[in-house]
């Protein structure tokens, strides 16, 4: 019998902080792993609301060096993006990934992300 899970809204600002140490603090609430209860087939996780994106730091020279592929899946279709672009045009989109990449592949993935709210 399948029991109702509780969310609870956290908020979080990030301004100031790493991208990295935010993340894993982020990836922990949305997994549940911070409940008595968790189980890890189970999706037991809070939402989190996050503020201050646009003063997010990097350590080092990320700005300039760290890169993001995608793939179109065509001969040649191999794309690439900088991190100091990418944080510009949209900075939610540089935690969201971290974030993602911090959840385990599981089905549920994309539903975990869901509650992630960035403003």
């Amino acid at each position: 019998m399948a029991t109702k899970v509780e969310r609870k809204l956290h908020k979080i600002d990030v301004a100031g902080k790493a991208v990295g140490r935010v993340a894993t603090e982020i990836a922990l609430i949305l997994r549940g792993k911070n409940k008595p209860e968790f189980q890890p087939h189970n999706d037991c996780g809070d939402i989190v609301e996050v503020t201050g994106i646009k003063e997010l730091t990097f350590s080092g020279k990320k700005l300039e060096q760290k890169k993001y592929f995608r793939y179109s899946g065509y001969p040649g279709g191999l794309k690439e993006t900088n991190l100091k672009d990418l944080n510009k045009s949209n900075p939610a989109e540089v935690l969201k990934r971290a974030v993602r990449e911090m959840l385990p592949p599981v089905k549920f993935r994309t539903d975990m992300l869901k509650r992630l709210i960035i403003r």
